[in-house]
């Protein structure tokens, strides 16, 4: 499936917003967790730098979505950043998600599949 994109991009198949999202929502939570890495973990004030970046391009990379909305685009990428996230939570801190994550994830992950691939009438 291809849809249009914004303005100035080349038209993206449903599998290329996947691959961005994912690529956003690790800009996203790396730019976070930079955040909660000097408030909670007393680390350096320096890690506010490449959070701050990582932040810009999160938000870059999702204007790039194929979504005729931004809202709809919005709400599409949260199931994809709740699964990135999860995975965040394994690779990263060690923790291995629960079967109520999982669950959870999987769930909403199914509604971002809906928002996103809905046949949608002119």
């Amino acid at each position: 499936m291809q849809v249009p994109a914004a303005p100035g991009v080349a038209c993206v198949t449903t599998m290329s917003t996947l691959v961005l999202y994912v690529a956003a929502a690790l800009a996203e939570i790396a730019g976070c967790f930079s955040v909660w890495a000097w408030w909670r973990l007393d680390k350096s004030a320096l890690w506010l730098l490449p959070g701050v970046a990582s932040l810009v391009l999160f938000a870059w990379l999702l204007s790039l979505s194929d979504a005729d909305y931004a809202g709809r685009a919005y709400a599409a990428y949260g199931g994809v950043y709740i699964v990135t996230s999860l995975g965040w939570l394994w690779l990263v801190e060690q923790r291995l998600p629960d079967r109520w994550d999982l669950i959870g994830a999987a769930i909403c992950l199914a509604g971002a599949g809906i928002i996103l691939l809905a046949p949608r009438g002119g």
